[in-house]
This record gives structure tokens, sequence and C-alpha cells, in this order.
């Protein structure tokens, strides 16, 4: 069912459409090297292929997983060949080219900066973290999206009806349930579409039965329908989106998200390990307990795993989304460090140097220190603890949220006993 001309080919309008850029560069015949990123199944190598049938060039295919430097380096012979005997350009399509390392990117970049061949990079991660900057700058980059649902219905529509490429041979009825689910199930994915037809019309054609069932549908559907690679774009997309929740408080969303990563398969530990780290980062003081619940969160799957662990790390995280929030570990931290980055190791006060020897006593090593137990209210007004460059400084300035509303009082009553 893969489309042979761009008349054929379904979605992607927002880079093929009328006057958009691709489509004029088709049409002209001046095509560039580019790069195709999106999600599996939204039409990127058949568009390499079509691009290259519409603009009347060479079209050779290079798997990034399979092949290397060497069989890319035989292509680009045989392309430079071409073009010199028959005024026949190529284009090189490698598919995940994400795949490609350093050297393997490198050794493109002298024959496309030349011209001698067009790249297609074909990717579903990010570009800018998996192509080099020296290939990427010579490409065009253009973002393919999912597939709509009215866009896979239309290919699955088409392959109902093809009686050459499709199942129409099979004489078999498939009611608008059944394709309703198949487009669902298909999540913008136009081959996983395909494959759940195809897999449905055989287990319903060898079965002697005229019509696709919904178990039939149910059977072909033998594996996991997730979009989530642990290494790649949308495991940073549904971990973004999971912090970003919890940030805005919002419970429903950051419990969703946790499922989400849970049942693609991603490790329990690492979620945990992301609590942990935005009960300080975004919780901090205006709710103490947030860290201790996030710490115990990990001791308790630790200790019974999974299925049963799930449990806890739910209670977690809707702990974290409701607790009040405040980001001041973060930004007091940042202040210190970057007085400390423009100063240096400042000296530190007499007073507070440590004198476990006579020496150290007799050159004033802690002379002067006052022992805030001593004092009303553990507080000395007006001692200073800072390097004397720094003296005054003020890194942490608490929010009015939770807990820190309290300390934001004590620290004012502090202030005023200085005053």
């Amino acid at each position: 069912m893969r489309p042979r001309r761009l008349s054929e080919f379904v979605g992607q309008s927002h880079i093929i459409g009328e006057k958009r850029f691709l489509r004029i560069a088709i049409e002209s015949r001046k095509i560039p090297s580019m790069i195709l990123w999106g999600p599996p199944g939204c039409g990127k190598t058949t568009l390499a292929r079509i691009i290259a049938n519409e603009a009347g060039y060479e079209f050779e295919s290079l798997s990034a997983v399979m092949g290397g430097v060497k069989e890319m380096r035989a292509i680009i012979d045989k392309a430079i060949q071409s073009e010199r005997m028959f005024s026949r350009k190529t284009i090189l399509f490698i598919d995940e080219i994400h795949h490609f390392n350093k050297s393997q990117q490198d050794a493109l970049l002298p024959y496309v900066e030349s011209g001698e061949i067009i790249l297609i990079g074909a990717t579903t991660e990010n570009p800018s973290f998996s192509i080099n900057a020296a290939l990427l700058s010579r490409c065009k980059v253009f973002v393919l999206k999912p597939l709509s649902p009215t866009e896979i219905r239309e290919i699955i529509g088409l392959a109902i009806s093809d009686k050459e490429r499709g199942i129409g041979g099979l004489d078999l009825s498939v009611p608008d349930e059944i394709i309703d689910l198949i487009v669902h199930y298909s999540f913008g994915d136009a081959r996983r579409g395909l494959n759940l037809l195809e897999a449905s019309a055989t287990i319903a054609s060898e079965e002697g039965r005229r019509t696709i069932e919904r178990a039939d549908l149910e059977r072909a559907m033998i594996e996991k329908i997730h979009l989530y690679d642990k290494k790649g774009d949308e495991h940073y997309n549904v971990v973004s989106a999971f912090i970003k929740s919890m940030r805005g408080s919002d419970p429903d969303a950051a419990v969703y998200y946790m499922v989400r990563m849970l049942e693609s398969g991603e490790d329990p530990l690492f979620i945990i390990r992301r609590m942990i780290i935005f009960a300080a980062e975004d919780i901090g003081n205006a709710d103490p307990q947030a860290l201790i619940l996030a710490t115990s969160t990990l001791v308790a799957f630790q200790n019974i795993g999974m299925p049963e662990g799930v449990l806890p790390m739910t209670e977690c995280a809707i702990y974290l989304a409701t607790a009040p929030k405040s980001n001041t570990s973060l930004t007091t931290y940042a202040k210190a460090r970057k007085d400390f980055i423009e100063y240096g190791p400042l000296e530190i006060p007499l007073k507070l140097r440590n004198a476990p020897t006579e020496l150290m006593k007799n050159l004033g090593y802690s002379e002067g220190y006052k022992y805030p137990h001593n004092f009303d209210g553990n507080y000395i007004p007006n001692e200073v603890y800072l390097p004397d460059r720094l003296a005054r400084r003020r890194y942490y300035e608490p929010s009015s949220n939770g807990y820190e509303r309290e300390i934001k009082e004590r620290l004012k009553k502090m202030k005023r006993q200085d005053d």
C-alpha cells in the first residue's frame, strides 16, 4: 500500500501541501539534502521514495542499523558515476540515521557539501541531539507529524478496497466498528494500522469467515502498543510532562504520565529518583515532609518491588503534586554558587575556624566565637558568619507557601533584632 506518487500520499500537508517549500522543491526538481524527523509510520521512507521518483533522481537506500561507511561509500561511488555518465543525481536515503556515530556522519559531509549526493536522512530521534552540528547545518529539517484519525481512516479504506495491493481480493466485510478500532489503535502510525488490518483479515479468512470480527482484531494485537523509547525524544517528553504536572499541582496528570512510563517499560527506580529530586527542587522547605516521603518511597519500592510497588509510587506522586511549592533550594544554591565562582575560596573568619591544637588557638582560631545556645532564642543579633567580602549577603529568600511562611516570619523576627 506504499504510495508511489505525491498525489497518493496521505498526510503531512504542512510540508508538502500547495505552495509549501518541499512541494515546490519537488516540482522544480531542486531537492536539498534534508532530515525527515517524525514518529514511526508517518511516511518518512515513502516520502523519500516519492521525492526521488517525482524529481527523476536515482534512489539508493541504506539502513544505519545494518550498514556502515563501506556500504555508504560504494553507493556514493555509484552516484558519482551516474551523474558523470547520465547527468542523473542520486538521493541517498539513510533510514534511522541517528544510529550513525560521529565518524560515520562525518564521512558523509564532503559529498553532501559538494552536492555529489542528495542526502535524505530519516529519524525518530530529535536531530539536534542525534545528528552532529556540521551535518545538520547542511540539511533542511522537516518535522513529520503522527497521522490524524481521518488520515489513518483514509489509508485503511484504500487498503480495504484495493484488490491488487490491499485486502480487496479477499472479498471480506469490514464493519465500521472494526475500522474505528483499527484507527484508534494505530495511534497515528499507518504501518501499525495496516498491519492490524492485514493480520485481522488473515485470521478471518483462514477461519472461512466473510466478516472481520472484534475477536480477530484482539488476536491481531499480540504486542503492546506504546510510543516510548527509553533513550529517545518521547522518553524525555513524557518525563518532562510528569515533572511539569507535579509542579503545576495536577495530581491526575502526574499519575497519568507515571502510569504511561511504567506501562511502557520505564525503570520504576528512575521515576522515583525524579520524584526525590522534585521534592527537593520544587517543594523544598514549603513542605519538608515531601523529601522524607519521596525517599521513603524508594525504600518501600526496594522492599516490595512490582506490581505492588506502584502503590507507594502513586501515593508519592499525588502528595508531591498537591504539596505547597517552593524552588528556594534551587535558587539559594545558585546564588551562593555564583558568588563562589566569582570570588573563589574567600578566607573563613577566624572565629569560625576549628582549633584542635594549641598552635591554632595561638593563631586566633575560634577566638571570639559566640555559642548560640548561650543566648535567648539561639540567635545572636548582628553576628556575621559569611566571609568578610560577602557579609550581609542574602541567598535564601523564603516563599510565602506552606511551612516556608513560618520560616519567613522567623527570619523577619531575627532581622528586627538586628535592627
